[in-house]
């Protein structure tokens, strides 16, 4: 089976670094025109100089998701002096650990916002394309929590669980125009952001960071964290002609931690 996604157009959220870095990679890999979006420009630069380049055409958007308002303007601007867009992956750096009843309201806004109103926007800027083209594909990179809630991450449990009944929702919605929606879910990856929670622990608990991240390993069946591009490989099936009939769906990547089915 070949995994081709050449002459499509993709947008990849959160691709300055880990998983949406990798994604990105790997649909440039694949043949795909990828746009990164991010809201570090000197970074974005970088990114594309490392994207396989075959006559393809790689681009990039500086936008900042804590401001939906100029998002939508800003997402709205370039799909009107683009061609249609074919993939979509929304990808956003989680809402900071901590106990739910803890958290501040506005902590939940401001997740709620970076995370459900911004795909919303980048979805409805897109999906007039993807029904020209008769073709899309929506991925949503959200959290194995979907499934089962994570000790310490009450605001991001709360808000992923909105963003996979948001995405099943549009599953059914968009599927008549050949466009699938679907999310993958990531256990624990070797990522900044797993990083920053293994120090976090390490403080609170008044452990080591080796301690806490042996700890963490004993939870996942195949002893490791998961590596981005074994989540990019994941990605970049979905977003093929290959997984047509898949809809709807929330795929755990993470190793056999969760423990529902």
């Amino acid at each position: 089976m070949i995994v081709s996604l050449k002459n499509k157009n993709a947008i990849v959220c959160g691709s300055s670094q880990g998983i949406g870095k990798s994604i990105a990679m790997q649909f440039a890999e694949s043949g795909a025109n990828v746009t990164l979006i991010a809201r570090n420009e000197s970074i974005l630069k970088e990114v594309i100089k490392e994207l396989k380049n075959k006559n393809q055409n790689h681009q990039y958007i500086v936008a900042d998701f804590d401001n939906s308002e100029k998002l939508g303007e800003i997402i709205t601007e370039f799909t009107n002096n683009n061609p249609p867009i074919h993939i979509l992956v929304n990808n956003t750096g989680g809402p900071n650990p901590g106990l739910a009843i803890e958290a501040n309201i506005e902590d939940y806004f401001c997740a709620f916002n970076r995370h459900l109103i911004c795909n919303q926007i980048l979805a409805k800027a897109v999906t007039s394309g993807m029904k020209e083209e008769k073709y899309g594909r929506i991925i949503n990179i959200i959290s194995t929590s979907v499934k089962q809630p994570i000790q310490g991450l009450g605001v991001s449990n709360t808000i992923r669980g909105a963003v996979a009944n948001w995405s099943k929702t549009l599953s059914f919605e968009l599927a008549p125009f050949g466009i699938t929606v679907n999310n993958v879910l990531p256990g624990a990856t070797s990522t900044q952001r797993l990083q920053n929670i293994i120090s976090n622990k390490s403080k609170k608990l008044s452990k080591d960071e080796t301690e806490i991240t042996n700890e963490l390993m004993r939870e996942i069946p195949v002893g490791r964290f998961g590596m981005p591009e074994e989540l990019a490989f994941a990605v970049t099936f979905l977003a093929s002609e290959n997984a047509s009939y898949i809809n709807g769906i929330n795929l755990p990547i993470d190793g056999g931690r969760t423990l529902s089915l």
